[in-house]
């Protein structure tokens, strides 16, 4: 894997620029989306990001080896004796649960201000509390306890629908529990709500609204969009896309071509079997090309016999399974292809590009578990 940490740069800092009001929580959670943490970490942060968006502690710690003076925030909370690691590497934890207070309390007691982000469950029901069990969470950050709240967070899970109806709901959730927050006496400095979805789908002016009627700043979590690719929303709008979405489309840069090389070429005549199981069988003489990548690498299987990768700048389909290591293409028709050879699985050759989204559309996935499940053997390079 190729990763122009130039493009990751760029792409940042042009997210930054249309939502000027906003603090941009880069996400490199999953190894960077599969992009490799070590390459895109530092590199959002040369492009301004104060903050990074990490799964957990043990992604935190390796987050905070190359980036040192970053802010670090743990979205998905802290598992028993994990409390100390975190605060020893200056993480700032997401929490919901009151244990989760209880670990970052015992273990930082003498440490001074532990920040901590409050997670509120606005309808996804998969973490936060609950805004009726909030009460108690919020009685925790009194003047006696090294605990700051220094956020409050929700989830938009479907800023990516058109009509916006389920995340006007949540965000009227989300009020009621703000308000929940005024009356305790807090005054959290961060409202840390919206994806890529939401930045680019216009949600940030409502976003920055509610978070100024509470004296917060407003923090959004920018994912996909830095890596290249504008979420797409379901249904399309009837008036078209929005305008910063149409811009986005333009605008922002792929980061990674996945590459690899052809190992041999073998011509085969009509009938002959190829992979496991016989899926593929040839109808005439053809010309075929093994490649050094396979499902252990991160080559869906179900791309057998339905996707094409490029070579010579041209589509070669993908024939017979997908083998944990290996894959056949189809060179027939591509003139002087030999061993060695480049192939592009992911990214441009020539005129042609095939993206995470052709992948995702061929597999029956999404874009996010296609960069993510690009395996570790596989090497990044930043060029």
């Amino acid at each position: 894997m190729e990763i122009r940490a130039q493009a990751l740069e760029d792409n940042f800092r042009w997210l930054a620029e249309i939502a000027p009001q906003a603090e941009l929580l880069a996400i490199v959670k999953a190894n960077a989306y599969g992009h490799g943490l070590q390459i895109c970490a530092p590199a959002v942060v040369r492009a301004g990001a104060r903050w990074l968006g990490v799964t957990s502690v043990e992604e935190g710690v390796a987050a905070r080896a190359v980036c040192s003076d970053a802010e670090i925030l743990v979205i998905s909370g802290v598992f028993r004796g994990q409390g100390g690691d975190a605060i020893q590497n200056r993480l700032t934890v997401v929490a919901w649960e009151p244990w989760h207070l209880d670990e970052l309390e015992s273990a930082g007691a003498e440490s001074g201000q532990i920040p901590v982000h409050l997670e509120i469950d606005t309808g996804m029901s998969r973490q936060g509390v609950d805004p009726n069990e909030l009460t108690p969470l919020l009685a925790r950050f009194g003047s006696g306890s090294p605990l700051r709240l220094d956020g409050v967070m929700t989830h938009l899970f479907a800023a990516d629908e058109a009509d916006g109806a389920v995340t006007q709901d949540q965000l009227a959730r989300l009020e009621v529990a703000l308000q929940q927050v005024k009356a305790a006496g807090l005054k959290p400095t961060r409202l840390n709500v919206g994806n890529s979805a939401a930045l680019l789908g216009g949600q940030a002016a409502t976003l920055g609204a509610l978070a100024e009627r509470f004296g917060m700043k407003t923090m959004l979590r920018p994912g996909l969009a830095l890596y290249g690719l504008a979420p797409e929303f379901d249904p399309a709008s009837e008036g078209g896309e929005p305008a910063r979405l149409v811009a986005a489309h333009k605008r922002l840069q792929p980061v990674l071509t996945w590459k690899t090389k052809i190992v041999g070429v073998r011509a085969v005549a009509a009938g002959t079997v190829v992979g496991y199981n016989g899926t593929f069988v040839a109808t005439e003489p053809m010309k075929l090309a093994l490649l050094a990548a396979g499902y252990a690498d991160g080559l869906d299987r179900k791309l057998g016999n339905r996707f094409g990768v490029l070579v010579r700048g041209q589509r070669a389909p993908l024939v017979g399974r997908i083998s944990m290591d290996q894959a056949v293409i189809d060179v027939t028709e591509i003139d002087g292809v030999e061993a060695g050879d480049k192939v592009v699985l992911l990214g441009s050759q020539g005129a042609e590009t095939i993206s995470a989204f052709d992948h995702a559309r061929a597999g029956g996935t999404i874009p996010w578990e296609v960069f993510t499940r690009i395996a570790s053997r596989v090497s990044r390079v930043s060029v």
